[in-house]
């Protein structure tokens, strides 16, 4: 009797194993699902603004946002932030989906501990504004780089650096052109090859500046990022890279923004 309940136990057990080992194997083959970015720019001509906005990001905004739900919330500031006469902060916000988005100013509207933080904010007279202009950009994360990564950075927290990249192209076609030199391509490797710290990839699906990407990658320092950046233009598998016939003039303007994360950001 022991030996048949033994057999039939097996033989319950074995189908029931070769399932899960099937579910095992599809979930590892799942690919990550591409994430959907904000990037918010904050035009300031005073620093009475800039003290405004960092007051209600750090203290309203941000908290906010993890609690209904957003994970890593990055703000970072130009470098030449002290001497330009228009002062600009970036936020820079993973989402899991649109509808997360979308449904954010209900949620805000909600929440009473955030209007209570951000009043100052929010009841800024029109004479006094607490900006000059606000602007959003809406990304998605490119094929090969389908989620944000935090960047694996040492020294001063202070000294680090990073660098936000816009290529526009002349056209829709030669812009999917460079996006597929980042991803087939190659591109993306070269960057984790060379230790560039890439914090995201991602087409621009809304914004100002169209057809164009954007990327960010993070430094310890500019001496470091000098470095890579003077690496990366000598390296045979870029110099080869960007020698290939059907890689030609899919760049029409680059604009390149070091800057550094605020005290109070997710990403330092």
């Amino acid at each position: 009797m022991k030996r048949f309940f033994s057999i039939q136990f097996r033989l319950f057990c074995l189908p029931v194993l070769a399932i899960l080992c099937t579910i095992a194997g599809y979930s590892n083959n799942i690919k990550p699902q591409q994430e959907f970015y904000e990037i918010k720019i904050y035009h300031l001509t005073t620093t009475a603004q800039e003290k405004i906005v960092d007051d209600y990001l750090q203290h309203a905004y941000l908290p906010a946002l993890h609690k209904a739900g957003f994970g890593t919330v990055g703000v970072f500031k130009p470098l030449t932030n002290d001497t330009s006469a228009d002062k600009l902060v970036y936020v820079f916000m993973p989402l899991k989906s649109m509808e997360q988005l979308l449904s954010l100013p209900i949620q805000l509207e909600k929440d009473a501990e955030y209007k209570t933080a951000a009043a100052f904010y929010l009841n800024a007279v029109y004479n006094n504004p607490a900006y000059a202009r606000m602007e959003s950009i809406l990304l998605r994360a490119f094929r090969l780089a389908p989620q944000m990564k935090l960047p694996k950075l040492g020294g001063a927290v202070s000294d680090r650096i990073f660098e936000l990249r816009s290529y526009e192209s002349p056209s829709e076609k030669l812009y999917l052109n460079k996006v597929q030199m980042f991803n087939e391509g190659g591109e993306i490797p070269l960057f984790d090859r060379l230790g560039f710290n890439a914090v995201f990839y991602a087409d621009v699906i809304n914004g100002s500046h169209m057809p164009n990407l954007m990327y960010m990658t993070s430094f310890e320092n500019k001496s470091i990022h000098d470095e890579k950046w003077k690496a990366f233009g000598s390296d045979p598998e870029w110099k080869k890279l960007s020698a290939l016939p059907e890689y030609q003039h899919n760049v029409s303007r680059a604009d390149i923004i070091l800057m550094r994360a605020a005290d109070y950001s997710d990403i330092r």
